[in-house]
């Protein structure tokens, strides 16, 4: 079992590595926390007798809901060292790979759905400082030996643009109190807001973000279809859907150890790590529940996105999906 560990983390390692920003490129088209009380989920009685899947289990849409909420209230405080534990860190670099793909620039507005303890945004915030920075050495090696057109680059540019500002929405609150703890820990004291909301009924005005994200969290919405109309409306005409979920891996060989991986070890980690075998067991199936890449894709295409595609990250043990609004 340790040698099939060992070498499945190698080949997950070497292949998240290769370069999988291709198909994105030829595409067409004050930390404060902010309580907010999202509109009252209201389960009618067809909700209620709509049955849908809670790992391999057959419940009702609205008790699914309630059993993943509780699922995040009870790994909340043990997330984060279990999504290492879990991934053995491999999910750090998914996440890189998700930022250097969307590319955002100073002054972008992210909304991140399902975000949680803060991973995204904070990486998106890096991100845009990093590209604020180069964007002044460049002025400022411009302006040495200026031309005509620096100087009237420079010109009409003084006023600078808009700060970059990240929102975190999640429905579970002990997720985002631990997020609010790790960006205070960071030191990160603008740009950054917390909002209680569900994915299905956003507490956000129509077209208000430039960039909506959710990274391993869709497979826990109860209606997807209803997350994915929900993201475009909250989305600016032009903004980008970005989706990082796990998928369905394509290497037969690497597919197999990765079932044993997920069914032997991940709730045994969960079990020692944060004392909870049953959530981790749920995490594990509902990947095996959720659609796989080309599904999803037509999902995304159905809510109305154009352009959609996607790229497999470590074989597809994840994958990453992309889609605009027109």
């Amino acid at each position: 079992m340790a040698a099939s560990v060992r070498l499945l983390a190698r080949q997950l390692a070497r292949l998240s590595r290769r370069n999988v920003f291709s198909t994105f490129s030829n595409a067409s088209c004050g930390s404060g926390c902010c309580w907010r009380t999202p509109p009252g989920r209201c389960f009618s009685e067809a909700a209620e007798d709509r049955n849908t899947h809670f790992g391999f289990e057959t419940v009702s849409e609205a008790e699914k809901a309630k059993r993943v909420y509780k699922v995040f209230e009870n790994v909340a405080q043990k997330y984060d060292v279990m999504n290492d534990a879990m991934s053995l860190g491999i999910h750090r670099l998914w996440k890189d790979i998700l930022l250097h793909a969307m590319h955002p620039q100073p002054g972008a507005r992210l909304l991140d759905v399902a975000g949680g303890t803060g991973d995204i945004a904070f990486r998106f915030l890096d991100y845009v400082h990093y590209q604020q920075e180069r964007q002044k050495l460049r002025a400022a090696r411009s302006s040495q030996t200026p031309s005509w057109q620096d100087s009237s680059d420079t010109y009409t540019t003084d006023v600078g643009p808009r700060e970059a500002k990240a929102v975190v929405c999640d429905i579970n609150k002990e997720m985002l109190k631990v997020g609010k703890q790790k960006a205070d820990s960071m030191g990160i004291t603008s740009g950054l807001s917390w909002v209680v909301g569900d994915a299905e009924e956003l507490p956000f005005d129509d077209d208000h973000f430039d960039i909506y994200t959710i990274a391993f969290g869709i497979r826990n919405v109860t209606r997807i279809n209803q997350a994915l109309q929900e993201a475009l409306r909250v989305l600016k005409p032009g903004g980008r859907f970005m989706c990082l979920e796990f998928s369905k891996v394509t290497n037969p060989v690497l597919a197999s150890l990765y079932d044993t991986y997920s069914f032997q070890v991940i709730p045994v980690l969960g079990e020692v790590i944060a004392g909870d075998w049953k959530s981790y067991q749920y995490l594990v199936e509902s990947i095996r529940k959720f659609p796989d890449q080309e599904e999803f894709k037509a999902m995304i295409e159905d809510a109305g996105f154009c352009s959609v595609q996607y790229s497999n990250l470590s074989a597809g043990v994840v994958a990453l999906h992309s889609g605009f609004k027109l």
